[in-house]
């Protein structure tokens, strides 16, 4: 029963983790940010073939969920930190999240919750000609918190994940242990015929 609703658990927190950084997936290829698009990708792998070693039974795919967690949870705070500026960090930087391919920006930033996006004509003369110079206002949340929140919610579900995960491969080794302790298959193995230690001689006649 403990190992049924573990594994309930996690494959319930898997199903959510896909579902968040789906739409985290859509916000960043809408905001062309490279480096949490390739990451994310290699998050929902990674997910999928938890969720795979939790209901097959699998506690190799369940270790690798878990050990991958890790390393999102590390993401996540860096992106955290690299949108509250912390340290020499700096959210004007192309570098960090577009690999310098594209000008960076969050989707947030112009479709925020009540931003009003104003284009301002004629665009100043350092403007860039292929990027349009416009002001943002009225914003009921910054982009930046936006975004720090996306991430501290996949931490949170991350953190269960990696709870669960320990706690569901702890169960099945402690059943695959107790499996081998009573026998597991040995029971229906092939036995060869025994030779019985009473058998009783029998005299043979033979009539000319």
């Amino acid at each position: 029963m403990g190992c049924c609703s573990g594994r309930c658990t996690l494959a319930f927190i898997c199903g959510m983790q896909l579902v968040s950084v789906l739409e985290r997936q859509v916000i960043d290829f809408l905001g062309y940010q490279w480096a949490p698009i390739l990451t994310n990708f290699l998050h929902i792998i990674v997910v999928i073939l938890g969720l795979f070693g939790t209901i097959q039974f699998r506690p190799k795919y369940v270790t690798g969920y878990a050990a991958w967690l890790v390393i999102w949870m590390t993401w996540n705070v860096f992106i955290i930190c690299f949108y509250l500026e912390v340290g020499d960090l700096s959210r004007e930087s192309d570098l960090v999240l577009t690999f310098n391919l594209s000008m960076h920006r969050s989707w947030w930033m112009e479709n925020g919750p009540g931003c009003r996006v104003t284009p301002i004509t004629p665009p100043p003369s350092w403007a860039p000609e292929d990027h349009r110079y416009i002001s943002i206002s009225d914003c009921l949340m910054n982009f930046e918190f936006i975004e720090v929140a996306h991430s501290s919610l996949q931490i949170l579900l991350a953190l269960a994940g990696f709870i669960y995960a320990c706690y569901v491969v702890k169960l099945i080794s402690e059943e695959e242990d107790s499996f081998d302790f009573i026998g597991g298959f040995d029971s229906y193995g092939y036995q060869g015929p025994q030779k019985a230690s009473h058998l009783q001689l029998q005299p043979m006649y033979m009539s000319k």
